[in-house]
């Protein structure tokens, strides 16, 4: 089922944003459809996949590229995470807010749109009660526009 909703967001990714990014964190069961990391300013969408009904927690994440060398981009930003689901038994559909702080590591000099990502989230919930520290660690995929010939 992973594997399927990793295509399918591959998939419309690439049919509709020709410069978006696609990542996988597979220690969190996390998949992430960005707008283009490269620019000053991106926007990062993250879908909890290790369950299909249980949760759909999504975070919506601006970020800020605070600076972009040829090999590496370090990026900041503040994440809302809601959840749909919760609306369907009167739970509030907010769930709390992050504050992400990464890198977008090129690795491999022959396939430059794919990047190492790796991140530090404080996470809070709604009330600013109880929170955790989350990290990241996944692959990431850049688009490119196909220049016309």
């Amino acid at each position: 089922m992973k594997h399927a909703l990793t295509a399918l967001l591959l998939g419309i990714t690439v049919s509709a944003f020709s410069q978006a990014s696609v990542a996988y964190y597979p220690f969190n069961n996390i998949v992430t459809v960005s707008s283009n990391a490269d620019r000053a300013v991106w926007v990062d969408a993250r879908l909890q996949t290790n369950t299909v009904f249980g949760s759909l927690s999504t975070t919506i994440c601006p970020m800020v590229n605070i600076a972009r060398r040829a090999q590496v981009n370090y990026y900041t930003g503040l994440g809302v995470r809601f959840n749909a689901l919760n609306g369907v038994d009167n739970r509030d559909v907010l769930e709390g807010y992050s504050l992400h702080i990464g890198v977008r590591i090129k690795p491999l000099l022959f396939v430059p749109n794919l990047r190492v990502s790796f991140e530090i989230a404080p996470y809070s919930r709604k009330d600013f009660k109880t929170g955790n520290l989350q990290s990241f660690l996944g692959l990431a995929y850049q688009f490119s526009k196909k220049l016309k010939k």
